[in-house]
């Protein structure tokens, strides 16, 4: 599978919230738009376009604010969700998706990037505080909870601005790609293994 046939545009098609009862939730955080595609910070995105792919889940139903695709990883109901609120707000769609569709926190898996862990990482964690990261910050704050799995995606920490620097392209494409896939394998891992077993083989 080659980095540059990973992602495609998608129609988004309005659909109603029936039938996406599911196992697992995997949202992955970014911005929408062709103009934050790909950039460090679009890392949950990414992910999940990966995913998509492996698993011929098309992620294109519109609804809670976020484009949405239900198929199955190992045997198991997945639901994956790319909040178009914009990193910032993430959390507003992530609670609409919960409300709507009783969703428990032990079943939500959360993809995104971190400027806390070395370009290059991938690390599991279990529960916790939000970092650094205002998307983690807003799903926290409107889900009044910490107690959910997590897959963090390093980019290192910046030379100058941040914002630039999370905003910014990869410096090496194919070791971001690397990356990446090495994320979507974590989050298969959580689903085929549980968390405990997949730490274990990523952290």
């Amino acid at each position: 599978m080659r980095a540059g046939k990973l992602f495609g545009s998608a129609k988004l098609r309005k659909k109603s919230p029936t039938g996406l009862n599911a196992d697992y939730y995997i949202v992955g955080l970014g911005n929408p738009g062709g103009k934050y595609a790909h950039t460090r910070h679009n890392a949950g995105f990414d992910v999940i376009d990966i995913l998509s792919q492996r698993h011929s889940i098309p992620v294109r139903m519109h609804m809670f604010s976020a484009r949405i695709g239900k198929g199955d990883i190992a045997g198991k109901r997945v639901v994956m969700t790319m909040p178009q609120t914009y990193m910032n707000n993430s959390g507003e769609s992530v609670k609409e998706m919960a409300k709507a569709l009783g969703v428990k926190a032990n079943q939500l898996i959360l993809v995104y990037d971190d400027v806390d862990l070395k370009t290059g990482t991938v690390r599991i964690k279990a529960r916790g505080s939000a970092g650094t990261h205002n998307g983690m910050k807003s799903v926290i704050y409107h889900l009044q909870t910490e107690e959910f799995v997590r897959v963090r995606v390093g980019i290192g920490k910046p030379q100058g601005d941040l914002i630039d620097h999370v905003l910014g392209d990869y410096d090496d494409k194919q070791a971001a790609f690397d990356t990446l896939l090495k994320a979507a394998d974590a989050v298969e891992a959580i689903i085929k293994e549980g968390v405990e077993q997949a730490q274990s083989r990523f952290n």
